[in-house]
């Protein structure tokens, strides 16, 4: 009689998980240091200048088209729940450029002889869901059969061009806003070794398959100058990618940053991703830190988070307003976490 097959896991499959696969900061900025620039293409609003989220096209001065692309490996086991989590982040970058995603394109690399067909019909599903939910559809993609498991998403988006917000336009005296909570990569550690409460599980999934669709409504507002997405190289990172694009020090209220609720205790209990120790020896320089502050606090902000919140420079008069509107509009953890300074681009963590 033949013994059942073990059904190995989904993360098991892969060396990294969700945004943390992404290569070091310092990694890209090298690899992207001799490509070439727009040049005569004056249409091209935002390319790879300012590491912005998304590419956009302006196509007659009124309407901009918005494209952008993002996949990464599972880190979670479940596989409809990777495909929730994959497009939700891949989404993302739409909203984060104040637009409206329009359709997707689905990008599916699968190791064929490992996994059951009935999963990646599920990772599938579980995409095109989202998408569903986002008021898209999935129009098409292209497969591969790959060592590891990966899938994301192509996503074109809309949106009118004055309501374009780039992550370079924050200006001294503006607030910033941050709309989820910080944790999501120590979590992702975590269920590596299969040592994540049920309950931070839930938690963990109800943020990453949150949309970002709050975004279309905050480029509609003139209070609102600068806006990205918090991904693989964690709040220091992409706070720092709007302090370089603007020109000015952004600076972080360590204690008004919001948290999952168990990310503090696994974070010191030492569940850190390899890419929170990547993105730190990428961008560490740039970043001055409060004198006494262990690492595993400074292993919080360089967390590489998945499908993460917005992150937000507005006009100091509208910030309390717009983080209500915010929470009001389904992200509860938003909060007012820092300050737009003259000064050189950098990042300055207070306590």
């Amino acid at each position: 009689m033949d013994l059942p097959v073990e059904k190995l896991r989904l993360t098991s499959l892969a060396h990294g998980g969700g945004c943390g696969c992404k290569l070091a900061p310092s990694v890209l900025q090298d690899l992207l240091s001799e490509m070439p620039q727009a040049g005569p293409y004056a249409p091209l609003l935002v390319g790879t200048d300012t590491a912005d989220d998304a590419a956009v096209w302006d196509l007659d001065g009124k309407t901009s088209v918005i494209a952008t692309t993002d996949f990464f490996m599972p880190m979670v086991d479940d596989p409809a729940t990777f495909g929730r989590i994959a497009a939700t982040n891949a989404i993302s970058d739409i909203y984060a450029m104040g637009g409206t995603p329009i359709f997707a394109l689905a990008i599916v690399g699968m190791p064929i002889d490992k996994m059951d067909p009935a999963d990646i019909r599920q990772i599938l599903a579980g995409g095109a869901a989202i998408c569903a939910e986002a008021g898209i559809p999935v129009a098409g993609g292209h497969s591969i059969d790959c060592p590891e498991p990966v899938y994301g998403l192509a996503v074109i988006g809309t949106c009118p061009t004055a309501q374009v917000r780039r992550n370079s336009a924050a200006r001294p005296g503006d607030r910033v806003i941050l709309t989820k909570g910080i944790g999501i990569g120590i979590y992702s550690a975590a269920i590596k070794k299969q040592a994540l409460p049920q309950d931070a599980y839930a938690e963990m999934v109800a943020s990453t398959t949150l949309l970002n669709r709050i975004g279309a409504e905050l480029g509609k507002d003139d209070a609102v100058h600068a806006m990205t997405d918090v991904t693989g190289f964690g709040i220091l990172g992409h706070g720092l990618e709007m302090a370089r694009g603007s020109g000015h020090t952004v600076r972080l209220d360590h204690g008004a940053l919001p948290f999952l609720s168990q990310a503090e205790r696994l974070a010191g209990q030492g569940f850190v991703t390899g890419a929170s120790h990547r993105n730190w020896k990428s961008y560490g320089h740039e970043v001055i830190l409060p004198d006494i502050f262990p690492d595993w606090r400074r292993h919080l902000l360089t967390d590489p988070q998945t499908s993460g919140g917005l992150l937000i420079a507005v006009d100091a008069s509208s910030a309390q307003r717009l983080a209500e509107q915010i929470r009001m509009a389904g992200y509860p953890r938003t909060a007012v976490i820092g300050t737009v300074e003259q000064g050189p681009a950098r990042i300055v963590v207070e306590v």
